[in-house]
């Protein structure tokens, strides 16, 4: 596939997919950097701790039925981890298309954001709720 400008991403919550809407997408990966430095050792050294991940996005709000804000809301509402599903394109799931799975728990909505005259739009900023990370699928 090599380079590419990200404008056909897939993005979809709880299976609604709401790649029309979406108008961003993190989804940053790391893990703690717990410090293991002991006596006698000439600089830091550190190993890898517990895997985090914050996912954000940003949406074009609609608030019609499958439509952004009932999809987020419901996600919020539920108060439990969600499945949220990202790829860098709408095609089938590859070796150059992945989808990137995740559980993030929907601890915050914010329907209004914009001021007068201003295209109506929203974001979310979900942690990552999943004991096994984050998977990568190729298929």
């Amino acid at each position: 596939m090599g380079t590419l400008a990200l404008i056909d991403c897939r993005f979809e919550v709880n299976s609604v997919v709401l790649s029309s809407y979406c108008t961003g997408v993190t989804l940053p990966m790391e893990y703690e950097a717990l410090e293991d430095t002991a006596f006698g050792d000439v600089a830091r050294s550190r190993i890898a701790g517990l895997a985090d991940s914050t996912l954000s996005a940003q949406f074009n709000q609609d608030f019609a039925a499958s439509a952004t804000d009932v999809t987020l809301y419901t996600a919020y509402a539920t108060k439990a981890p969600v499945v949220v599903k990202v790829r860098p394109t709408s095609g089938a799931i590859s070796s150059t298309n992945p989808e990137y799975v995740g559980s993030y728990l929907p601890n915050q909505h914010n329907p209004f954001g914009n001021q007068v005259g201003e295209l109506a739009t929203t974001q979310i900023s979900w942690p990552l709720s999943n004991p096994s990370g984050i998977a990568r699928n190729l298929t």
